[in-house]
This record gives structure tokens, sequence and C-alpha cells, in this order.
């Protein structure tokens, strides 16, 4: 009879496959009544101090492992930089120009709001009648300083319209068409505002040069007039509405046996920069100059037409007394002269 072998069992050691399954279930459990035991005993328990001695004294490792692991992880954004795509370069360059566009954009808008809200300003603390315009051109030559503006007669525009800034008077209307109009400066030639200084009241005619300065014309030597004065349109003749801005005295000197002064001024506005203006379309009754102003203007003309026609009359009577004494020497010479 044939002997027969059985098949040897196979080994149920700590290393076999077996034995896995029921160490897991042992470290869990594990696992579980430390979990129970800490949350049970609270902060001051034996796990909690365990835990902190073991912090304590693995505190070393861990910051090593951070500083060894710092410069890894820096490399580690320097590759991750280096190795973006080329599609995601340019959506970040082409995002960063539309940024600097709308930043562009928007200090722009935020310059024209200051400005229109100065000119807005200007109009209610004057109480004018007025539109605003923007400069379009500019001519400055040894002719002529003018400006062009946006609109014109179809706008409600008319020549001799005075035109001024949040600063101050810049000139007047010189022509228009349907859609623009030239305004000529106060630093032409031909341009002349009736103007006075401020604190003394001594008024006079304001005038340009070919060089583009202005002069304070027909103000008497017996007027105050000092460097720094402010300088603000009359209102006489009816064009320019009374007490606006026009610049300050930078110059006062007068010659001898003058009547008047040579006043020079500096505008406060600067026509090389202008963009937005205020064009003054209508003059009240209550802006023009009153009786006084009219009457004080006529007599500083009589007086100085007085102290002229006086300095005439010394000048005569001299020049008379001069050719008398001539006479008279020439008598008397011809008179020894034939004896």
């Amino acid at each position: 009879m044939a002997k027969r072998f059985a098949t040897p069992k196979q080994s149920m050691g700590r290393g076999s496959a077996a034995a896995v399954p029921r160490s897991l279930v042992v470290l869990c459990v594990l696992s579980l009544v430390l979990v129970v035991v800490g949350y049970r005993e609270g902060d001051s328990g034996v796990l909690h101090g365990a835990r902190g001695v073991v912090q304590t004294l693995t505190s070393p490792v861990r910051a090593v492992g951070s500083f060894v692991s710092a410069p890894v992880q820096g490399l580690g954004n320097i590759f991750g930089n280096l190795t973006a795509d080329s599609e995601t370069l340019s959506d970040l360059k082409a995002e960063n120009e539309s940024l600097k566009a709308q930043v562009a954009q928007l200090s722009e808008s935020q310059h024209d709001l200051d400005t229109l809200s100065s000119l807005l300003e200007v109009r209610n603390r004057y109480s004018l009648t007025s539109t605003g315009a923007t400069v379009i051109g500019q001519s400055t030559t040894s002719w002529s300083s003018t400006i062009t503006i946006d609109k014109g007669e179809g706008s409600g525009l008319a020549i001799g319209m005075p035109v001024m800034t949040s600063t101050g008077v810049i000139g007047q209307i010189s022509d228009t068409s349907a859609a623009q109009s030239t305004v000529r400066l106060i630093s032409d030639e031909s341009s002349g505002v009736s103007a006075m200084v401020q604190s003394s009241r001594a008024q006079g005619q304001l005038v340009g040069a070919p060089d583009g300065t202005l002069r304070l014309t027909l103000v008497r030597c017996d007027q105050q007039v000092s460097i720094g004065d402010l300088v603000i349109t009359s209102g006489l003749g009816g064009v320019y509405p009374k007490g606006l801005p026009i610049g300050t005295v930078t110059n006062v000197s007068k010659t001898s046996g003058a009547l008047y002064y040579d006043i020079t001024v500096e505008p406060l506005a600067d026509s090389q920069n202008l963009e937005e203006v205020l064009v003054i379309t209508s003059v009240s009754d209550g802006q023009q100059a009153t009786t006084e102003d009219a009457q004080a203007a006529d007599s500083q003309d009589m007086t100085t037409a007085s102290k002229a026609d006086a300095s005439a009359a010394a000048t005569t009577r001299d020049a008379s007394s001069e050719d008398g004494s001539s006479d008279q020497a020439t008598t008397s010479t011809s008179d020894g002269e034939g004896a």
C-alpha cells in the first residue's frame, strides 16, 4: 500500500501575511485607547506631559530639518518659475500692460475731473453765466497770441466774450465759426483789459506786449501800487465782469517827471498749458462797474489831465521866460553896439 505524504502546513510566524492584520488591529486599538485616555485626563495628564517632552527633545531635529529644507523649497520655486510655459508668461505680460493702460486712463480721468471741478468752483464763486470749452489749438507768434477752442456760434458763442481758466482771465473771443472760436490772449499786443489794483483801487489799462509780458498803464504816480498786489478786472466797458483775477504786480517804476507808473504784471493763468477754459457768455448789471467806479476813473483822468496841463503850462512859462531874457539881453547888446 503506497505511503501517502501529507502537504506541510505553512508557517504562521510573526512575519507571515496572516499576522499583518492582527498587528494593525492591535495598533488601532492602542491608538484609540491613547486618544480616549488623553482626552479624559486633560492638559495635566501623563500623556500630555510625555508629548511635551518628546516635542522638546525633537525640536532641534525639526529645526535642522526646516533649515535644510528651506533652500530645497526655494530651488523648487525657482525651477517652477523657470519651467512655466510661454503661454502663461504671455498672459501675465498682457495682463500687466492692460493694468498699466487702466492706471493711465484713470489718472487722466482724475486730472480732467479736477480741472472741471475747479472751473465749476470759479463759476459758482463769481456767479458767472458761462460754458466750458476745450483748447484744441494754440498759436503764439511774433504777431499774435491766440488759442482755438472747440465751441463756436453753434454753442452760442460770439466775438468779444471773455475767457478764463480756474486761476484767472486769459483773453476774449476774437473770431468764431460754427464749431470753433479763436481767443485772443491778454498777452497779445493788440489786447486791452480795463483793470485795477485790488488793494488801492487804482485803475488803469492792462495791455500786452510783443515779448508776451503784461503792462498796467495809465496808473497815476500818486496812486499806491506795490509789488505783489493783485490786479483784477475793473468792469469798466462791460466786457469783463468786475473782480476777476488777472495777475500780480512784479515791477513798479516811474520816470522823473512822468505822470504814470511803469507797471509789469505776471498773469495768474499759464497760457502755455491750457486745456479746459470757461467762456463767459453774458455779464449781468451787478457784475459791471458801478457809478462810483466810473466816477473814480473819470476823476483820475481829469486829475491826470489837469496835471498834464499844469506841467505843459509851466514848461511854456519857463520857455517864455527864457525867450524874454534872451530878447532883453539881445536888445541891451544892440543898444550898446549902437552907442
